[in-house]
């Protein structure tokens, strides 16, 4: 079943599933790298297919081990790492969003 989204630019939407298997949209904003690791920036889609004010999601990359081209993405537990990601990010994209602490 697609979904249409009139006039919605829809190149930089990223779906995952949940622990429960339930798809989840969010929008790609940034990748940031810290220590040699990759971590990708989210923006939950709420159903409407508008951006959530909410937070956003850092999941770190992991690329498989097979010979295909795929990626994991994998929640990060570490807090220290979670706030350097995105001090990283909101540096990088302080003009473009106004974040609150």
């Amino acid at each position: 079943m697609e979904e249409n989204y009139e006039g919605e630019e829809l190149d930089n939407i990223v779906i995952l599933n949940d622990e429960d298997g339930n798809e989840v949209k969010f929008e790609f904003l940034d990748i940031v790298e810290l220590d040699d690791e990759e971590y990708v920036i989210l923006l939950p889609v709420t159903e409407e297919g508008e951006e959530d004010e909410g937070e956003v999601v850092i999941l770190k990359i992991e690329d498989n081990d097979d010979e295909s081209d795929e990626e994991s993405y994998v929640s990060v537990d570490d807090e220290d790492t979670l706030n350097k990601v995105f001090e990283i990010f909101k540096e990088k994209f302080k003009d473009d969003f106004d974040f609150v602490d």
